[in-house]
């Protein structure tokens, strides 16, 4: 049974990322605080931007590099990324974005992969990008140190040399719907990074669609979550620009200067993960600043519990809007939200399907389709999503391609959902983590959240370990809450008392932090090779 999004169509053009965030701007809204650079306070606004953008794209095309390339960015959210990252783009070039914190051999991998020609870095991850780029036999002409020009970079191209280049953007023409536009690498929680191929056409496509969510041009957006993960690119970076919000940007997070910048620039609209939704919730900091501006918290990446949704509410007030949303990278990523209009949906949901996403619920164990009830809610499955956000496939990997994309466009997402008559969805477990006891499926994320429950517990992850009687046990890893103390004993009783007894937690480590990657998904991998 193929379930359909509720939601209204809308237009999706057949243009590029560039002309579909730009080309209808106001000349009302060129003087319009585009970005605002949280360290500093400096100010660019929607005029000086695309003219930034414009040089870019012009001393870009002046070097050679157009459609048919690809170009590396390897920076934290900084303004000269919004500008790079658009101007590469503008320039019809394809780029592959790189983790802020890669090590050289992975940005040697990438390169090469990818088959960039150029890197752009900045000077604080200098060492790291000359690494990378020498392993893929880059020279020191095919680099760009955005901040260049000093210390360590001196003789480096720097941003300032591109713009100060009085060069036009060049005529590109391309086709939206096979051109790519980004080629971003999975986060590499489970198996080797992939490339994956997205269009111009798929962004612009999820760009309309997350719509939804409900920013707006009186919104201001703090970017503490990395514009290289899809989540940022889009959801924070291209949907503000396209909404004419403010964004504010974060090289890194840290709660005192993200409470700050909420504080100092009246932050209204937050796109979290969930350890910055803990943070928010549990964290006693927070109270010593006034984030009163605050109308709604987006959480997305990783599940976020009901019971932690309800806690942030608890702690911003009652007029904040607390919502969720779901997708991958290859999808753009969103493939559900909950509408900012829709309080009727629960927070510990991912509320709808975008409009123009279709998807299915399959038995991952018999391969037959899961109906949407007419009432109540579903029996779980793996969901299965279509849609115009859906990626071309992964980078020079046809057989991962067809893994993961179905002959009729179907795409496996490896989530275990459930579906109700209304047709809001809710994540129960990534299918490949589900841990086997005796038989029987137990989720990890559901016994997080239960651990996370507790006033002693500041953060929490679970894994299935081998067991020579019931093939896997659930351990679970935990961080006590500042100024208090557990032993496993306790912890162990108290999800005894909650869950059924093939759910108990049967060990327990723990660790000073839960270890994640930069989208705030759990590395499962790393807590797996913890002595």
């Amino acid at each position: 049974m193929v379930v359909r999004s509720p939601l209204p169509d809308v237009q999706i053009p057949s243009v590029s990322v560039y002309e579909y965030l730009f080309g209808d701007i106001e000349p009302g809204d060129l003087d319009r605080v585009a970005v605002v650079d949280g360290v500093s306070g400096t100010e660019t606004t929607f005029r000086s931007l695309l003219a930034q953008i414009d040089a870019v794209a012009g001393a870009m095309a002046a070097r050679g590099f157009g459609v048919g390339d690809v170009v590396a960015l390897h920076a934290p959210n900084v303004p000269a990324y919004v500008t790079v990252f658009h101007g590469l783009l503008r320039a019809g070039v394809t780029v592959t974005t790189i983790n802020g914190l890669a090590t050289g051999p992975e940005i040697t991998k990438q390169l090469a992969d990818s088959g960039a020609r150029l890197m752009i870095t900045v000077s604080a991850l200098l060492e790291a990008g000359e690494a990378g780029a020498r392993g893929a036999g880059l020279t020191e002409e095919q680099m760009v140190v955005l901040d260049g020009g000093t210390g360590a970079a001196e003789g480096y191209a720097s941003l300032a040399d591109l713009l100060a280049e009085p060069r036009p953007a060049p005529d590109v023409s391309f086709d939206a719907a096979t051109h790519l536009a980004v080629l971003p690498y999975s986060s590499g929680t489970t198996g080797r990074p992939k490339g994956v191929m997205l269009t111009h056409t798929n962004l612009v496509a999820n760009v309309a669609q997350s719509l939804a969510i409900g920013v707006g041009p009186d919104d201001v957006v703090p970017c503490v979550l990395p514009f290289f993960h899809i989540y940022g690119m889009t959801v924070l970076l291209n949907l503000a620009l396209k909404t004419r919000a403010k964004l504010v940007t974060l090289p890194r997070f840290d709660l005192a200067q993200y409470l700050g910048i909420i504080q100092e620039q009246r932050a209204t609209f937050l796109f979290v993960a969930p350890p910055i939704a803990l943070a928010l919730a549990k964290h006693p900091l927070v109270d010593s600043y006034d984030v009163s501006s605050v109308r709604a918290v987006l959480s997305g990446a990783a599940p976020l519990d009901e019971k932690l949704a309800q806690a942030v509410l608890d702690r911003l007030g009652d007029s904040v809007r607390v919502l969720q949303g779901y997708g991958m990278t290859e999808m753009s990523p969103v493939s559900h939200c909950i509408p900012f209009d829709r309080p009727d949906i629960s927070p510990g949901t991912v509320g709808l399907l975008v409009a123009g996403m279709e998807a299915k619920i399959v038995d991952p164990a018999t391969g037959a389709e899961i109906e949407q009830p007419d009432d109540g809610v579903s029996a779980p499955g793996e969901l299965l999503c279509r849609g115009p956000n859906v990626m071309v496939g992964y980078l020079g990997n046809p057989e991962a391609t067809a893994d993961t994309l179905e002959p009729d466009g179907f795409m496996h997402t490896g989530d275990i959902v459930t579906v109700d008559a209304g047709g809001v969805f809710r994540v129960v477990d990534r299918l490949k983590e589900l841990i086997k006891y005796k038989g029987y499926q137990v989720p990890p994320a559901e016994l997080e959240a239960l651990l996370l429950s507790h006033p002693k517990i500041a953060d929490a992850a679970v894994i299935g370990v081998p067991d020579d009687e019931a093939g896997e046990i659930p351990k679970a890893f935990v961080v006590t809450a500042q100024g208090q103390s557990l032993s496993e004993g306790e912890v162990i009783a108290y999800v005894a008392e909650q869950v059924a007894p093939y759910k108990k937690v049967r060990s327990v480590e723990f660790i000073e932090a839960v270890p994640k990657s930069a989208s705030g998904k759990i590395l499962r991998k790393d807590l797996k090779v913890a002595p």
